[in-house]
């Protein structure tokens, strides 16, 4: 045989070899089922924590929106109810809220959310009991709200609701990747199971919210031991 021949026909085996090796078949297992998500608090224990550098931390407040951008959320403070927000109008700064304490908030609005439910309904709205409406969380260190009194729509949902412009300072914030947790003054956020939970893991009180349900979480009471009873008296 050509000597050219040969070498023509060696590098083509090699190569067929090459592919034949080099792909590989994979099937999904019918059986498989994957695993529940866990539960909030124990996402937030868990999750691996990001640098907040990463998310242009060292300033007032720490800001992102999840992957799907249908939520923004700021670990940042409030003062007498006036959060402050980088994408909100608010009296955070304004001089006569000074007089309030301050106190560390993780605040969160959906683009696409559930209606609350009327026992997490926490404001009559001013005595009318209208305009109570989801969208909104907000974590204090002892507590967590779903919902608030508003009229119109906020920022997220000016920016990424059906209607949105997509455009605006939301748009321009980073991204907490999915399964990743930041904190900031003792609370923390993860970004997960399609939507996102922040918590106070100390005190056991934390909020997780997604387009289609949300949950909100108190630590369990705490009971006193029972008084003893009274003995019985022998005549």
């Amino acid at each position: 045989m050509d000597p050219m021949r040969r070498t023509l026909l060696g590098i083509l085996a090699a190569l067929v070899l090459l592919a034949a090796t080099a792909c590989t078949v994979t099937q999904k297992d019918p059986d498989y089922v994957p695993p529940a998500p866990l539960p909030v608090l124990e996402q937030l224990k868990g999750a691996p924590l990001t640098d907040p550098a990463a998310l242009g931390g060292g300033q007032d407040y720490l800001s992102f929106v999840t992957e799907d951008r249908n939520a923004v959320c700021s670990l940042t403070s409030a003062r007498g109810g006036h959060i402050n927000l980088p994408y909100e109008q608010n009296g955070f700064s304004a001089g006569g809220n000074s007089k309030f304490a301050t106190v560390p908030v993780a605040h969160c609005e959906l683009a696409a959310y559930p209606k609350p439910d009327p026992q997490d309904i926490r404001d009559n709205c001013g005595g009318t009991g209208l305009g109570y409406l989801g969208g909104t969380a907000l974590l204090t260190p002892d507590s967590a709200v779903y919902g608030e009194c508003r009229s119109g729509v906020t920022e997220q949902e000016a920016e990424f609701g059906p209607r949105g412009s997509r455009t605006g300072p939301i748009s321009q914030l980073p991204v907490l990747a999915e399964g990743q947790n930041v904190e900031r003054n003792g609370l923390r956020c993860s970004a997960y199971n399609g939507g996102i939970a922040c918590g106070n893991v100390s005190a056991g009180v934390a909020f997780f919210i997604s387009r289609d349900r949300y949950e909100l979480i108190s630590p369990a009471p705490t009971t006193g031991s029972p008084t003893p009873s009274e003995a019985p008296k022998t005549p």
